[in-house]
């Protein structure tokens, strides 16, 4: 802060604050030294140079600091008065004038301040030190802010100004409001809490308000060309893969986008209906008609069927997400998904064979045809001979045009003036080419099985609803529950694939200027897209499930998100969900209006567009199997063969089941086995690292008479029940990869000293802390002494838990307890078990634990020798000299031959 006096010349010899100090300065009365940064603080309590020169009021209070008043305080004014000159300022700096220069921060500042928020203190107290010299530090973590400065305000207003408004409100005898979130709601200015959680929780409340009509043009392109690819493909999941009725495919683009718009948290993915999910439903149908509930014609029953099973789904997710369990899309492993997906690719590949070849009749009447994809192909071969030629022509020639124009596509994209050539319907447009052919050149009566009128079952009004739940379909459920898991497992996390790579789309955001009509311009900030949504695994899970057991009340097939149709809305112009909600109207209106058209399409041309996804799903397999040959993943390539072989020669749910069993052993082999490390010293440095991955390169030093084990991780009653197994081989081999048949070959003398780094061990739950408290125990009975280090706090949960179940007693007290591995290595000293090694240690760098630098106590700092005049050069023992800092600067090292014996 600048000072407001002028510069004087007085008879004294002062100076003005800027001209250098003077070579004869005055005698000094009252301040020995004046620093050379002005302060208000140290202004308000020096006397006024002149009548006329002194600070008003009102600029000391707009610091913040409060003016003094002599006459009303207990202080006698003479006392206030500075008699004789003032000191001019001065360059040179002292212990007083650091004092007042740090004075107005030591007051306010925490003892211990670790630098969580804005600011950190660099008062951290003592290097060294138990854990029992610190349980007198409080610390408050600060989350943002300046760190307080000012000292002279009053106590009420520097408690409301820098403390917390959840703790002033309880000081003050407000009302008391916990929670971090209030407390940064309050200091961003936000008002209205309620708003806030109503726009997180209800996404569309948020992306609503930034809605421009700019975006509506993109939105609206994206919409009709989403709706041109994927309503034919609708048609065809329904009709060949659920073994439903072609409308209810129809209704799963109808609800399931409008309502992932409302909930959703990812702006630019769309809905639908996937090639996975909607086999999974025909092999629930499949097995109802197999078992006579209804005939493979009921189009009804099959409806209510794969509703239910979209409505099991769809609970199942929701219940997910209220429960909060959206980690569970990291459960499943690449390699299971990989195989899975390429099994279904092959069982979407050999079941569209039959409508190609025009085998439906037969197939109706063999068992075979419904069987395994073995058994499939089986019943293919043998009726081959009945195969319908044109049928064969216009579904093959329909999967090579497809495939010739994606390869054109994908060849042309890359060139500058042809990009356009991606947003080229060529699924809609071989869908309307066929079926005006079939209706010009009358295929139907040749022969060729068209897809008919798409009306609702008899029955059965147009959108109207059924609880997916009734009573009636109870029988059904014991066969769909499975499948509506492994439906909802599947379509959680591939609708999180997406979500995480479209995230909450690239926004950009401009700065323009807006003229107001009293002619003023102002700059504003415009966004090309949807701000301020995050993608949530937990509210993705909310958003689909409730979109999926709305589908199952109008009996649609399950749709969740997919990473193919919602890169094309963003690709084509789509930036918000009012594209998902136009791609539901455009839906809507075919159902309403152009239904009749779709009657002379063929059931061979829905069966090629299902045949050209099961090719893309295949395609991506070679890639994962190179990859995981490369880097010797064998065990993941055995996983994706094993799901790969069980589905192609028994059945999908078998080969869903066993790799889902095979992922959980393997999950729980992981989980369950603790990762003890044991910890040596890096040479001439503090520091200390796994010497198990070390010890074989020579860069590690194991310490003799102890046992340094470091805990990573949390302890939970999953991962303790081998511990003691464990420490056992690290005690009798100092390995644990060592076989347990081979006998102990690490002395017990190196075993006297144990000391757990625990600083990993973020958690503790009942059963550990009973199986921690059984290992103590077992160590102090048979002599061992036990010291913990770098526990995470000792307000948290593993503290509080370690002394009632009676850790800490049994240890000793919290003396056993340190900061570091270092302090407790200094303890062991005590025994008398590490003292001849750990010379260098006591002091900083001095052999002599004095901490003067020297080896010998006589303080000159530059001889070699170890405190009691111990000689180097020996063949037993080298004596290391070393300059740097740090503990060990001057260390007696054992050889290799000391540390073998």
């Amino acid at each position: 802060m600048a000072s407001n006096a002028e510069p004087r010349d007085d008879s004294s010899g002062a100076t003005s604050p800027t001209s250098p100090p003077s070579s004869n300065p005055p005698s000094r009365q009252g301040h020995r030294h004046t620093p050379s940064h002005p302060s208000h603080l140290r202004q308000a309590h020096m006397p006024p140079e002149s009548p006329d020169d002194s600070r008003k009021d009102k600029d000391l209070a707009a610091d913040g600091v409060e003016p003094q008043d002599h006459a009303t305080t207990d202080i006698d004014s003479d006392a206030t008065q500075q008699q004789g000159t003032t000191d001019e300022p001065s360059e040179a700096v002292d212990a007083r004038t650091r004092l007042l220069e740090n004075y107005d921060s030591f007051k306010t500042r925490p003892r211990y301040q670790h630098g969580y928020g804005s600011f950190a203190s660099s008062h951290t107290g003592t290097e060294t030190g138990s854990f029992e010299q610190a349980r007198g530090a409080f610390h408050r973590p600060s989350l943002g802010g300046r760190q307080p400065t000012d000292t002279h305000m009053g106590s009420a207003g520097l408690v409301e100004n820098y403390v917390p408004d959840s703790v002033t409100d309880g000081l003050l005898g407000k009302p008391k409001k916990t929670g971090t979130t209030h407390w940064l709601a309050q200091r961003a200015g936000i008002k209205h809490e309620r708003l806030m959680y109503i726009f997180y929780y209800l996404p569309f409340t948020n992306w609503i308000r930034q809605y421009r009509w700019k975006f509506f043009q993109g939105d609206f392109i994206a919409a009709l060309t989403m709706a041109s690819f994927y309503i034919p493909m609708a048609l065809s999941y329904a009709a060949n893969l659920s073994h439903m009725p072609p409308i209810n495919g129809l209704y799963a683009f109808v609800f399931n986008p409008f309502f992932y718009a409302l909930l959703g948290t990812c702006p630019q993915m769309v809905v639908g209906p996937e090639a996975a999910g909607s086999l999974l439903v025909g092999s629930v149908v499949t097995e109802a008609i197999k078992a006579g509930h209804f005939k493979d014609d009921d189009g009804m029953k099959a409806g209510q069927v794969g509703g239910m099973v979209t409505g099991l789904a769809g609970a199942i997710i929701l219940i997910a997400g209220i429960l909060r369990l959206g980690f569970l899309d990291s459960v499943l492993s690449r390699p299971f998904l990989r195989g899975f997906i390429s099994s279904i690719g092959l069982v979407i590949f050999v079941n569209q064979l039959v409508p190609e070849m025009g085998l439906d009749k037969w197939a109706a009447k063999s068992e075979k045809a419904h069987g395994s994809p073995l058994e499939s192909l089986i019943f293919i071969f043998e009726d081959i001979d009945k195969a319908h030629k044109l049928t064969c022509a216009v579904s093959f020639g329909s999967v090579a045009i497809i495939l010739v124009l994606r390869e054109l596509k994908r060849r042309l994209q890359p060139v500058q003036k042809l990009g356009w050539v991606v947003y080229i319907p060529d699924r809609f447009i071989i869908v309307v080419l066929s079926a005006v052919f079939a209706w010009r050149f009358k295929w139907e009566e040749k022969g060729v099985d068209l897809i008919g009128d798409i009306r609702p079952p008899e029955g059965v009004r147009l959108f109207e609803p059924h609880f997916p739940f009734d009573q009636h379909n109870f029988k059904h459920v014991s066969d769909a529950f499975e499948t509506a898991f492994i439906v909802a497992l599947l379509g959680f996390f591939e609708s999180c694939v997406a979500a995480k790579s479209l995230g909450s789309g690239k926004v950009k955001v401009n700065t323009v200027e807006k003229k107001h009509k009293d002619g003023t311009v102002e700059e504003v900030e415009e966004a090309d897209g949807i701000r301020g949504m995050v993608v949530s695994s937990n509210r993705e899970l909310v958003a689909l499930g409730v979109a999926n057991v709305i589908g199952g009340f109008f009996m649609a097939i399950p749709a969740f998100g997919g990473y193919g149709r919602s890169k094309v809305n963003s690709s084509t112009g789509g930036k918000t969900p009012m594209s998902s909600i136009l791609l539901s109207a455009f839906t809507l209106l075919c159902v309403f209006f152009l239904l009749p058209y779709f009657y002379f399409i063929p059931k061979g041309v829905l069966s090629a567009m299902i045949t050209v996804v099961s090719i893309s799903l295949l395609e991506e397999a070679p890639h994962d199997i190179y990859f995981f040959w490369k880097i010797g993943g064998y065990i993941e390539l055995f996983l994706m063969l094993l799901v790969f072989l069980t589905t192609f020669f028994w059945s999908l749910r078998g080969g869903i089941i066993v790799g889902i069993i095979f992922s959980l052993i393997r999950l729980l082999k992981h989980s369950t086995r603790p990762r003890i490390q044991i910890l040596g010293r890096i040479p001439g440095t503090n520091e200390f690292e796994n010497a198990e991955m070390l010890s074989q390169d020579g860069n590690v030093e194991l310490i003799p008479h102890c046992l340094i084990v470091k805990i990573p991780e949390p302890l939970t009653f999953a991962n303790t029940g081998s511990l003691k197994h464990r420490l056992k081989r690290l005690e009798d081999h100092g390995t644990n990869y060592a076989h347990p048949a081979l006998p102990s070959v690490r002395s017990k003398e190196h075993n006297q000293n144990v000391i757990f780094d625990i600083h990993g061990v973020t958690d503790l739950d009942y059963a550990a802390a009973q199986v921690l408290s059984e290992i103590v125990s077992d160590y102090i009975e048979n002599g061992t002494v036990v010291f913990f280090c770098r526990i995470p706090s000792k307000k948290s949960k593993v503290w509080l838990l370690m002394e009632r179940s009676g850790i800490v007693e049994t240890c000793g007290g919290e003396g056993k307890f340190f900061k570091n591995v270092e302090q407790a290595l200094r303890a062991t000293e005590k025994n008398g078990t590490f003292f001849e090694f750990s010379q260098g240690f006591a002091g900083d760098g001095d052999g002599d634990g004095d901490g003067d630098g020297d080896g010998d106590g006589d303080g000159d700092g530059d001889d070699g020798e170890m405190a009691g005049g111990e000689e180097s050069g020996s063949s037993s023992q080298t004596t290391d000299v070393e300059s740097g800092s740090g503990f060990g600067r001057r260390r007696r090292r054992l050889s290799r031959r000391e540390v073998e014996t």
